[in-house]
């Protein structure tokens, strides 16, 4: 999916994003917890918002954003949140150069997909 997410970036002329890994363990406890507790939001029932969540597991940032997606698989997920006037600003954002994105298999769409941006 990051390869997905830096071709659109590269197609504007925007830097690719780094993977950062303490942003994709968050991701990931994001994405499972929607599984678990059956939900999907951006605001989780453990942890708050997102900018919440990633500054109780000490990420710091300037700018934030998070995307969500469930579908059966990778290519869907990305044609669907680019094909989102919101979620494409995300992916597309010059703030950012950072991101973690946290897989799951599960849930009623067969797999959870969580991105979390950071600049």
């Amino acid at each position: 999916m990051l390869n997905l997410v830096n071709s659109e970036r590269a197609k504007m002329g925007l830097s690719a994003l780094r993977a950062n890994l303490k942003v994709t363990e968050v991701a990931r406890l994001k994405a499972g917890e929607m599984i678990a507790k059956n939900y999907f939001s951006h605001t989780s029932p453990t942890y708050g918002s997102p900018f919440d969540m990633m500054k109780q597991f000490g990420v710091s940032y300037r700018y934030a954003g998070e995307n969500l997606a469930g579908a059966p698989g990778t290519d869907i997920a990305h044609t669907n949140l680019m094909n989102s006037p919101g979620h494409r600003a995300n992916i597309l954002n010059g703030n950012y150069r950072e991101v973690g994105i946290g897989i799951i298999n599960g849930g009623p769409y067969g797999k959870m997909f969580v991105q979390m941006f950071i600049g």
